[in-house]
């Protein structure tokens, strides 16, 4: 278990179980948001399909998947449910985008990413470590690319002039995207300039440094999301 109190706001009583940090994409989301927005909460990881960690994570988990937030007797599971629960829980750090139409827009690309991309998920898993892998790029996963490129691309042109994040200032929809960074620098998928900056953008936070090298750390490795050549 690690503690990565810092900041303010929160509550000392928030402990995050995710994954491991090379492949859990899920576990990233809530992570990022927590870590950027400088909550305090205590990490802990549970390294997946390893012996006996289905038991552990069904025994903090009511899904009996990761991520899960604990907070007091109170548990919320499910990445985007965390994320809202954050921000409802700290109204004042901007969790969501403040202007109506800017924070109507990040809650729909946030459910989009949340509830779709099927077709990328699966032949390009998260992989941290991994650079330079290549996969066959169906109609199917080309159309999700292109399609969260080119929201990517209207959040930065619409609502992304006051910074370098989707909507200007860091939110919960940067968190949720988070993971699409690592797939399109993983496996080369091609990117204009915009996505490029927006990637860089990601790829440069300090706690996205930090999951990095805890990434490299970790001595799991899950066959399943080594894909690629």
């Amino acid at each position: 278990m690690t503690d990565t109190t810092r900041g303010n706001g929160g509550s000392s009583d928030w402990t995050l179980i995710i994954g491991n940090k090379a492949y859990s994409s899920w576990s990233l989301r809530p992570w990022f948001l927590l870590s950027a927005l400088e909550l305090p909460f205590t990490e802990l990881r549970i390294p997946l399909y390893t012996p006996g960690s289905a038991a552990r994570v069904r025994a903090v988990s009511p899904s009996g998947k990761v991520p899960a937030l604990r907070d007091g007797e109170v548990t919320i599971w499910d990445s985007l449910a965390i994320c809202e629960y954050v921000a409802e829980r700290v109204p004042d750090r901007g969790a969501w985008p403040s202007e109506p139409t800017a924070r109507a827009v990040a809650r729909s690309v946030s459910a989009e990413m949340h509830s779709g991309f099927a077709a990328l998920r699966e032949p390009m898993p998260m992989n941290t470590r991994a650079r330079g892998r290549r996969v066959a790029m169906s109609d199917a996963v080309r159309a999700d690319v292109e399609r969260i490129q080119s929201m990517w691309r209207s959040c930065r042109q619409g609502f992304g002039s006051t910074g370098p994040w989707l909507f200007g200032r860091f939110s919960i929809a940067d968190a949720m995207y988070a993971p699409v960074v690592f797939r399109f620098v993983t496996y080369g998928v091609e990117r204009d300039a915009v996505v490029e900056e927006y990637i860089d953008t990601t790829l440069a936070h300090p706690a996205i440094r930090r999951w990095i090298t805890d990434a490299d750390a970790e001595a799991e490795v899950i066959a399943q999301n080594e894909v690629g050549r």
